[in-house]
């Protein structure tokens, strides 16, 4: 069983948990591409900051080696996948948001605060379970399904569904970092699986309408 977490390591993992949300609110808000894959690679380098201070704290080190797999696919890979198929399209801008970028932020502002409400209410008190980075990780999926909803192009999509996993590693992390290490990387490869699905969609889409913009499937009816 993990080891009951100290007051002042709670606050470090409360700490990076909320840079991670903060980094999910600029890419809700950021106007270029780029700027989307270098903040979910600056969010991605938060998780693993984390998890080597989960490993290190709780005397876990299995985890050690799951920060490892963290950094080399979610700061390396997947950002130099992201940049090179944006080298290849030439595309610079960000999709049309469906809301404006205050309405978004209330939005986002608005899930955020629902996340916080939902954890409080299972009043968890649990040293093994920091209410807070579980409050936090659930803002951050909830954003990063707002991210995905409302804007309208393949790249912010998957950046969204990317920064998604993050939220759901950190809740991993601070909820069972005991757990084999075989169960933890599943996250990881999960995330690779997703990372060649949606690269194969957004070359085939640029390729048959030569944009990465997803108006056209909106419009689309059965």
């Amino acid at each position: 069983m993990a080891a009951p977490v100290p007051s002042t390591t709670a606050g470090v993992e409360d700490v990076v948990a909320v840079i991670v949300l903060l980094t999910e609110f600029a890419m809700l808000r950021a106007p270029l591409l780029r700027s989307q894959v270098r903040l979910y690679a600056f969010q991605s380098l938060a998780v693993s900051v984390l998890a080597v201070v989960v490993a290190a704290t709780r005397h876990v080190p299995d985890v050690y080696a799951l920060a490892g797999l963290s950094f080399v696919l979610k700061v390396v890979v997947v950002p130099g996948l992201m940049r090179r198929l944006l080298g290849d399209v030439e595309v610079h801008l960000a999709g049309s948001s469906r809301l404006g970028a205050a309405s978004s932020t209330l939005v986002a502002l608005g899930v955020t605060v629902f996340a916080f409400f939902a954890v409080g209410s299972l009043h968890v008190h649990s040293s093994l379970l920091p209410p807070t980075t579980l409050a936090v990780a659930s803002a951050v999926v909830l954003v990063a399904f707002v991210l995905i909803v409302l804007r309208s192009d393949v790249i912010s999509q998957a950046i969204g569904f990317y920064s998604l996993e993050n939220g759901v590693t950190i809740a991993s992390l601070v909820i069972a970092a005991g757990l084999p290490l075989v169960v933890e990387t599943v996250f990881v490869f999960d995330l690779l699986v997703a990372v060649v699905a949606f690269g194969i969609i957004m070359r085939v889409h640029h390729g048959r309408s030569q944009t990465l913009s997803t108006d056209e499937l909106d419009r689309l009816r059965g």
